[in-house]
């Protein structure tokens, strides 16, 4: 394996994830309903909505405000701004994980066991109102990580 040229910095964990979102009321409601995310900070100036998910951020830009018409097109089905981005989980129970996204209307995909930043582990994926795909991964298989 070859080894990464050094940086002057040491990375800690995922920061934050921009959603460019035609419909930021639904995706808050999404986000903060069903996965526990919490509003951060509201600058609709800019049309800029950032969430609390852990640690992280999960920022949605209105593509009708001033940062989401600097972006281009909305996101559409032949055009996505993210693959996915995952979020960690501190408990995974598979079966009331699914039952609380299908009472939410939560278009569930594939479960398994996946590599991620902490080893392999299970996740879950699932889908937003808006067609982006988000993992909800578990926490790993004790001695899975590669690189501890």
């Amino acid at each position: 394996m070859e080894t990464c040229m050094s940086v002057p910095f040491r990375l800690r964990q995922l920061d934050h994830v921009v959603l460019r979102v035609r419909n930021v009321e639904r995706m808050r409601r999404f986000y903060c309903d069903v996965l526990g995310c919490t509003p951060e900070l509201d600058q609709p100036a800019i049309g800029l909505f950032q969430l609390r998910a852990g640690a992280s951020l999960i920022d949605l830009v209105d593509v009708d405000g001033k940062l989401g018409r600097a972006g281009g097109a909305a996101p559409a089905a032949e055009g996505r701004n993210v693959d996915h981005f995952c979020l960690g989980i501190d408990v995974y129970d598979e079966e009331a994980i699914i039952a609380h996204l299908q009472a939410h209307g939560a278009r569930v995909g594939e479960s398994g066991s996946r590599y991620g930043a902490e080893g392999e582990g299970p996740s879950i994926y699932l889908f937003d109102p808006e067609g982006n795909v988000v993992e909800l991964k578990g926490p790993p298989i004790p001695g899975s990580r590669i690189n501890p």
